[in-house]
């Protein structure tokens, strides 16, 4: 059977990204097709062969997709996919849209339902480059969309959560897959006693954020949070909103970049517990420091209500406002958390899981 996997842009790392190289692990022949490819920016994708759309030698497409959202479209129309099986498109935008023939089937693994045009078209539109669409150009990517929705066969929900907005936008019925943390690997980053600096505790008592930096993720809650309480805050990511929120920290908060997986080791190992202050698809993140036998403290929405368990692995704020997260973080203490229970609570979670069901949504319908 020939398997192709088709995903947005290639130009990030992230939860998607991590999710991309555990289906190359179930199909480790299969070419990805993406509208944009930024090497430098995607290394991760070199184990890969990526195939890309006219989109690549448009100029700054790699690296800003963002300029050219009304071409997104008819890049992933352009596509060819007759020579396949099996198509696998992982996505949060476009790459649902891509055209195949009846004799191809066509399974959609969903991030979400674009967010920028329906769950977060609030928050999005807040950002100066979105605000640059002008409203006859959303009307015309929103009636894109509904269009697109309707040519997987089969959509496959990373969470309830995005199942529901599935059932809500598209109004298409889907299956919940939960995609994989890594378990193995991080089971053996914590026990590595290696005398690296990379895997060394980078010290003790402050809390973590993971995230990209952008609107919807509600960094500038936590950091406004622990500055009131003068509490360390450490925060790992990069993205569109990092200098405004420089602007805000106070002497407490540390931005530290984007690190390899290998460097945010130590870090997770160091924290008190993740702050996760966002309505999230599912939030890996918030199972990476399960892994790593610490507590999360969410916001009680989205996919957060489905990785935590309340009084065990974390708590939630029920407010996503300042005072909220203020009223749990100062009777927080992450000693009454026991690091094995968040740890089996992320096993849950494993590839292993993930293939099983992955491979069965396949099984079930087409003959492998």
């Amino acid at each position: 059977m020939k398997v192709a996997l088709v995903y947005d842009r290639v130009n990030k790392w992230g939860g998607a990204e991590r999710v991309l190289l555990a289906l190359h692990r179930l199909f480790p022949e299969a070419p990805l097709y993406t509208s944009v490819y930024n090497q430098n920016t995607a290394p991760w994708a070199k184990v890969f062969t990526v195939k890309t759309s006219f989109l690549q030698f448009f100029p700054g497409a790699s690296s800003s997709h963002e300029l050219y959202p009304l071409l997104m479209p008819i890049a992933f129309e352009s596509f060819s996919f007759d020579e396949y099986d099996l198509v696998i498109s992982i996505t949060s935008e476009a790459a649902k849209g891509i055209i195949t023939k009846p004799s191809t089937f066509h399974i959609c693994y969903c991030l979400t339902p674009t967010r920028y045009l329906w769950s977060g078209y609030a928050d999005y539109f807040e950002d100066p480059v979105f605000r640059l669409l002008s409203k006859s150009a959303v009307s015309y990517l929103r009636s894109w969309d509904l269009v697109a929705s309707q040519r997987p066969d089969v959509y496959v929900a990373i969470s309830k959560e995005v199942q529901g907005r599935i059932k809500k936008y598209y109004e298409r019925e889907s299956e919940v897959v939960y995609p994989p943390i890594e378990i193995s690997n991080i089971k053996s980053q914590i026990s590595n006693k290696s005398q690296n600096t990379k895997y060394k505790i980078q010290n003790t008592g402050y809390f973590l954020i993971v995230s990209r930096l952008v609107p919807y993720k509600r960094i500038d809650i936590a950091i406004e949070a622990c500055n009131k309480l003068r509490l360390p805050l450490k925060i790992i990511g990069t993205g569109s909103q990092e200098q405004a929120l420089k602007s805000i920290a106070g002497s407490t908060i540390e931005f530290l970049g984007s690190l390899t997986d290998e460097e945010l080791v130590g870090y997770y190992k160091g924290c008190r517990a993740l702050i996760f202050p966002g309505k999230e698809d599912l939030g890996l993140t918030i199972l990476e420091a399960q892994c790593f036998g610490k507590p999360v403290v969410a916001f009680r929405d989205g996919g957060a209500l489905e990785t935590i368990v309340k009084g065990k692995t974390g708590e939630f704020f029920p407010q996503q406002n300042v005072k909220s997260l203020i009223d749990i973080l100062e009777k927080f203490d992450e000693n009454t958390y026991e690091n094995e229970t968040c740890r089996k609570n992320a096993e849950k979670f494993s590839y292993d899981r993930f293939k099983k069901e992955f491979m069965r949504c396949i099984n079930n319908r087409i003959r492998v």
